[in-house]
């Protein structure tokens, strides 16, 4: 929402429209990263490989001078002794006659020969290869790539990406050369078939096969795409379909050695179905498969369709009665010393449970002193896993993180003291300021930041996390939206805005309403920190309440 401020000005909100159709460069094969699994979860650590591959090519291009420089010396040799020989064998007799020539063999032989023999063991590709040994411990590895292609597949199915559209750049309002090609849908496709993801691996492998089709030259042949894609549309349970993509297969490599009896397999297994249903055989659909023709299988995640659809704009809760609701303020701490001569301006993002977002709260130089500090120590943000209370990665969670004190660096303690004086809330038990950096796919599915019963060890000191203080320290070209499922909210990104809410009621007790996520970033790199502020030390800041929900 924008406001226009006055005190107690009443919010005007324009629409957001998603823009969320944005494509997604297919180049995503690098990565930095400091500890295993640690995969496309930072654009700022990312970067690094940039450069790095900029001066590999810079390196190969000086070895390609280098061999050309030792071709061009050897083809010189070469064409100076064809001439001299062609003279030589003509009359050898006549031509050894002379005693300079007699001379001038000698030397050739004894010397110029073992020089040029040195030139062609000369290696002009020791330096690339010195080189690239010392990049190498950045480079991507296999799951590096396999995380990268789980990024596409989950914006892919976040976002409602077309597999054509997504392989070809042809969304609404982008113009990119970047484009997946004939081999990269089939590794796609295999990166999702070798994991028993069929579903994703039938739409890439289609992809393949059709660009195939379509003329594209490829290094993949198309029987090893029939090969995959017939098994796991097999496996979607479309046995018509997997029987003619099998026959396709069998009439371009008759000697296949598992085609044939997957064919024979398919058939019978097809009669066997129509037999006991009663039913006649119905050739294929003609329609070629895409995003839509199968169902995504259900997963862990109940709320799996609100979340995205949230993601992508669709579905929010925001009714006429509820924007009347919502404010916008000059916001002073209750008279806090700090907020009185600037008081920051408060915008109401949502009633209940009530979520305020705070407008200039950072500013240019805070933000990149804070990922100044930060970008050193990022690494793969962890969970608490709930049966064992041990901090582990989880793939719901894909971002890098790092942990600032205040005692580092005046901006820190700054902002620190910047949330005591806006919320009324001690920092004094809060947990560190936490920052996070969301690379192209990064997210955090919907969960609680409170914790639930059995509380951990770590909480009887501190009590739980009361609220939540979220600094959104970059803009996001597309998705990286804060959702809220349970009623319909997403709140995006605004660098240097803030927003904040309470995860607990004031009786202590969870406000579940609360389970939030962060979206998938489309297009950007989505930079936040946040200030988790714990209830010990509230109790006369914020006092208890007579019910269980006040």
């Amino acid at each position: 929402m924008v406001c226009t401020f006055g005190r107690g000005g009443r919010v005007t909100e324009q629409g957001r429209m998603s823009k969320l159709l944005l494509f997604v460069s297919s180049v995503l094969l690098c990565c930095c990263r400091t500890t295993r699994a640690e995969i496309f979860t930072s654009i700022g650590q990312m970067t690094d490989l940039i450069y790095t591959e900029k001066e590999l090519v810079q390196s190969l291009r000086e070895y390609i001078k280098a061999e050309e420089s030792k071709l061009a010396a050897v083809k010189s040799w070469a064409n100076k002794l064809d001439a001299l020989t062609r003279v030589s064998t003509a009359d050898p007799e006549g031509y050894l006659a002379h005693p300079v020539n007699a001379y001038k063999l000698m030397k050739r032989l004894n010397t110029e020969w073992s020089e040029l023999e040195s030139l062609v063991l000369q290696n002009p590709a020791d330096g690339f290869v010195s080189n690239m040994s010392v990049h190498r411990q950045y480079f991507p590895d296999e799951e590096d790539e396999t995380g990268a292609a789980k990024a596409l597949m989950r914006l892919q199915d976040t976002y409602q990406l077309d597999s054509e559209a997504f392989s070809k750049g042809k969304l609404p309002g982008v113009h990119s050369s970047a484009v997946l090609t004939v081999d990269d849908c089939f590794d796609m496709g295999k990166t999702a078939y070798n994991d028993a993801d069929y579903y994703h691996a039938v739409l890439w492998l289609q992809q393949a096969l059709k660009q195939l089709d379509d003329g594209e030259e490829a290094v993949v042949s198309k029987a090893d795409i029939l090969d995959y894609l017939s098994y796991s549309v097999y496996q979607m349970g479309d046995l018509p379909r997997a029987i003619e993509l099998t026959r396709r297969l069998v009439a371009i490599d008759p000697s296949h050695q598992r085609a044939g009896g997957n064919l024979r397999y398919f058939e019978q297994l097809l009669m066997k179905q129509l037999r006991e249903m009663n039913q006649d055989y119905q050739p294929p659909s003609e329609e070629p498969i895409q995003l839509g023709t199968y169902s995504r299988p259900k997963d862990h995640l109940p709320e799996r369709e609100s979340y995205e659809a949230l993601c992508r704009g669709e579905g929010i809760q925001m009714t006429e009665a509820r924007r009347s609701r919502l404010f916008c303020r000059y916001h002073d701490g209750k008279r806090n010393p700090h907020l009185l001569l600037k008081p920051v301006k408060e915008e109401d993002e949502w009633d209940s449970p009530h979520i305020v977002r705070y407008l200039d709260l950072l500013s240019d130089e805070e933000i990149e002193k804070i990922k100044e500090l930060a970008k050193p120590r990022l690494a793969r943000a962890t969970v608490r896993d709930p049966k064992t209370g041990v901090l582990t990665t989880a793939n719901y969670r894909v971002s890098k993180s790092a942990w600032l004190e205040g005692e580092e660096d005046p901006v820190i303690d700054r902002v620190n003291q910047r949330i005591e004086a806006i919320t009324g809330l001690t920092v004094e038990t809060a947990e560190l300021l936490q920052v996070a950096n969301y690379g192209v796919g990064g997210q955090y599915e919907p969960h609680f930041d409170f914790s639930r019963r059995p509380f951990d060890s770590n909480l009887h000191v501190d009590g739980n996390r009361l609220a939540t203080f979220l600094n959104y320290m970059s803009d996001v070209e597309a998705g990286g939206a804060t959702v809220f499922p349970d009623f319909g909210a997403a709140i995006w990104p605004r660098k240097g805005t803030s927003v904040f809410w309470y995860n607990l009621f004031r009786s202590g007790e969870g406000d579940y309403r609360t389970r939030h996520a962060a979206c998938p970033v489309l297009v950007g790199s989505k930079w936040v920190s946040n200030k988790w502020i714990h209830e010990r030390g509230q109790e006369f800041r914020r006092p208890c309440g007579l019910t269980e929900v006040d």
